[in-house]
């Protein structure tokens, strides 16, 4: 993959409004990156830790997390989301409500 790809990546990411959230797979899309779900999620994860864009606006495919529910990023995640009115219901954000649709 190429630093464009990455760019058009974050360029997705950074359009989530509040409130709303994206899967990977969704963001791939958008980025012209179709099947490129995991390499999202391999970007998101090497974001600097300045970075200002809403990393914590995706989310796996059946609105999970997908850091481990024990693991204090999980923790971060979930209250950031909480603070934006995104909820959880059984460890997952309820897609059809949240779901960004640009």
């Amino acid at each position: 993959m190429e630093d464009n790809d990455k760019e058009r990546i974050w360029q997705v990411v950074s359009q989530i409004p509040a409130g709303k959230v994206a899967s990977y797979g969704q963001i791939a899309k958008l980025a012209e990156l179709p099947g490129y779900a995991r390499y999202v999620g391999h970007v998101m994860k090497k974001l600097p830790s300045e970075s200002t864009l809403p990393w914590y606006r995706v989310l796996k495919s059946d609105g999970q997390i997908a850091f481990p529910s024990h693991a204090e990023a999980w923790k971060r995640q979930k209250s950031l989301l909480e603070d934006e009115g995104v909820i959880l219901l059984n460890g997952k954000v309820p897609m059809r409500k949240f779901r960004w649709q640009p």
